[in-house]
């Protein structure tokens, strides 16, 4: 049998489903803290005497950010101290900034907290991932995968509603009570059941000179850097949306209530594109799927601008949302696929090229949102542009990656 299609078997590994569960409500920490807090939104402005509904905006923008740093911090922390201490550290730092961000009384400070959650939830994010890694591989690992992400794309359709929820019956600031909530549950669950996967005879003492001789090695390469920065524009103008989502639905749309469900229909939209993806890409590959979807992509960017425009910029909420479907499904596929791409090259130092890529992504990404955020306010025309925009330079990005493939 090929060591590559079975589970590692030396290592004490938990029932399969009990695994899967635990993996799941590990990684759904960071789709939780972020769309729980979206319809909160408006009213932790007010709140807090935020400065402008773009300053507001940096509650989500912020938080990706703050897990640009956690990631290049926690991917080499994991991989010299093992894969307990890296969720317990993570948990712990996650804790901490969800309390500064419950007792926050001007928007300044809650921003802080924002970001050291951030920091803090990249730590069970990698670890979990490297859980995974550590004890199945081959198809194997692609199963386990497969379960997780089924899970995982539930949690950005059911956070809203939750954040919601709570907000309708306590207050805002309760929203991060379930948040640590979880976090010590999925903690307790983990170091109760969960062994080391990482012996220490096979951990990677950690050196600055040989991390940044690393880092140098990885921006020269044309494939990781062009992919990564396709994906990069692509977020940016879906981090854009995501971050504004509360001013274009409830503000813009007058949805209400509705908002939750509203936002749902659209994150429905990515899972098909994960769950279409995955079932496609043996058969036509990632770049086939990659080119068609970036093409799509442009495409989708070109009819949401046209549309926005002849409306002059707040088109009918029923086309709005069919078009947002349509050109989230691309977008859907985009992310899986420029990243898997992007991770070719690296595979000598996976877990620094992971970190690295989801990293540079981030920091890309929060800029772009930042400046596109600056704009919306009544209309949803830098929405569209966004999107137009930077689905373009991705299209470009993508040419450059295929072009210098090593």
């Amino acid at each position: 049998m090929s060591q590559a299609a079975v589970s590692v078997a030396s290592k004490k590994q938990l029932p399969l489903l009990e695994f899967i569960a635990l993996m799941a409500l590990l990684t759904s920490l960071v789709a939780l803290s972020i769309d729980a807090m979206l319809p909160a939104l408006d009213i932790i402005g007010q709140d807090l005497n935020s400065q402008s509904t773009q300053q507001t905006y940096l509650v989500i923008s912020l938080f990706f950010g703050g897990m640009a740093l956690g990631q290049i911090f926690f991917g080499p922390f994991s991989d010299a101290r093992g894969r307990r201490l890296t969720i317990l550290v993570g948990l712990i730092i996650f804790i901490m900034g969800t309390f500064i961000c419950y007792f926050a009384q001007s928007i300044e400070v809650l921003l802080f907290g924002r970001l050291v959650q951030a920091f803090g939830v990249s730590g069970p994010r990698i670890a979990s991932m490297a859980v995974i890694r550590d004890q199945y591989a081959g198809d194997a690992m692609a199963r386990v995968m497969s379960f997780i992400t089924v899970i995982f794309i539930l949690v950005p359709m059911i956070a809203p509603l939750v954040g919601q929820a709570v907000m309708e019956q306590f207050h805002w600031r309760e929203i991060f009570t379930v948040f640590w909530i979880v976090a010590v549950i999925s903690g307790l669950w983990f170091f109760l059941r969960q062994g080391e996967t990482l012996p220490r005879v096979e951990r990677k003492r950690f050196a600055w000179h040989q991390f940044f001789r690393s880092c140098w090695w990885l921006l020269k390469q044309r494939q990781v850097m062009g992919y990564s920065v396709a994906m990069g524009f692509i977020f940016g103008s879906f981090l854009a949306y995501l971050s504004g989502s509360q001013t274009i639905f409830q503000e813009i749309y007058d949805t209400g209530t509705w908002f939750p469900l509203v936002f749902a229909t659209l994150a429905f939209s990515i899972g098909l594109a994960s769950l279409f993806n995955g079932m496609m890409v043996m058969k036509w590959g990632m770049q086939s799927l990659c080119d068609k979807a970036v093409f799509f992509s442009m495409v989708f960017g070109i009819s949401l601008t046209v549309v926005t425009v002849l409306y002059d910029g707040i088109p009918p909420m029923g086309l709005f949302i069919g078009i947002m479907f349509f050109g989230f499904f691309f977008i859907g596929m985009l992310f899986g696929n420029l990243n898997a791409m992007a991770m070719l090259p690296v595979g000598h130092i996976a877990g620094l090229g992971a970190a690295f890529i989801g990293s540079f992504t981030s920091l890309l990404a929060v800029p772009i949102a930042t400046f596109i955020n600056q704009f919306l306010d009544k209309d949803l025309t830098p929405i569209a542009l966004g999107f137009l925009v930077f689905s373009v330079l991705s299209f470009f990005a993508v040419q450059f990656g295929k072009k210098h493939e090593t």
